[in-house]
């Protein structure tokens, strides 16, 4: 079985046709098409469905989606190894991580790319997958997300603890508790929404909203109170949002997630540089309790 097959099948499911991952690889249709029908005749089975308009999986090819992505991510550590016999001087890292944690893995890319300037960093957006999910695949990486209930196959690295501020409107009064604020948030099933449930059991959420950069600017509008990340709580602040620490306070632990077995010499840098500046950050005294 050709690697280049491999890879070349992935780009098509991916890209949901021949013509368009002949074209974001810079190859000829036919080139693309001979090596997935190679592909299938070595094992016999059909791979992928021709449709009028691209493509799909057959239950074969969606089964051997990702143990083939496994394999190029293996195929591109031992490459990686061997350039790294003189150093990391080039290269490439695909990291993941849910959207509340794009402060810390700027911090944590920033500090990596100081360290070796040579590789590009690639941080992807997981979409509906979970974090654990694309680092298993093989899809990327590392991810940075909260430790998964099942950890099979993944090694989990913590590296601290993110706090999260009560962010108000302007003007707005101490409330007593938590659970007499009406909350503008992320919808269920989202880890942000799961956290405000967990420190406000059944909590009433007046406005739902997918885009999380629209948190800030509703609270500000005074559409109501978010429980924010502390940098997006630091965020509104400085557009006039009342911010309080809460009582208890509410923090969500994270770490750093591999697969099992060898990492890339980016990725273990990576990792080595992760651990090195990993923190438990205390809630600031910003006034108040709520």
């Amino acid at each position: 079985m050709d690697r280049r097959h491999l890879a070349l099948f992935v780009a098509v499911v991916d890209h949901e046709g021949f013509s368009a991952a002949a074209d974001a690889l810079g190859l000829a249709q036919p080139t693309v098409s001979v090596a997935v029908a190679t592909l299938e005749r070595e094992l016999g089975m059909p791979l992928l469905q021709r449709l009028p308009r691209g493509v799909r999986p057959t239950a074969a090819g969606a089964a051997l989606v990702e143990p083939a992505r496994a394999v190029l991510r293996d195929f591109a550590v031992v490459e990686s190894v061997a350039a790294a016999m003189q150093g990391l001087h080039g290269g490439s890292l695909d990291v993941v991580a849910i959207p509340t944690l794009t402060h810390e893995l700027a911090e944590l890319v920033g500090r990596f790319r100081a360290l070796h300037p040579a590789v590009t960093v690639r941080c992807a957006d997981p979409g509906v997958q979970s974090i654990e999910s694309l680092v298993r695949s093989g899809a990327c990486d590392l991810g940075l997300g909260e430790v998964p209930e099942d950890v099979t196959g993944l090694t989990c690295t913590p590296l601290g603890a993110q706090p999260f501020l009560l962010a108000l409107p302007p003007g707005s009064a101490v409330p007593a508790a938590l659970a007499d604020l009406a909350f503008v948030a992320t919808p269920v099933g989202t880890s942000s929404r799961a956290m405000l449930e967990e420190a406000v059991p059944d909590p009433v959420v007046v406005v739902e909203t997918a885009q999380r950069e629209a948190l800030v600017p509703l609270v500000v509008a005074g559409a109501g109170a978010a429980l924010l990340p502390e940098p997006l709580a630091r965020q509104a602040a400085g557009l006039g949002a009342r911010v309080l620490p809460t009582t208890p306070a509410v923090t969500r632990p994270f770490a750093l997630l591999q697969r099992v077995g060898p990492l890339a010499p980016a990725a273990a840098a990576f990792v080595a540089a992760a651990v090195g500046v990993s923190h438990v950050t205390a809630l600031p005294a910003v006034g108040g309790h709520a």
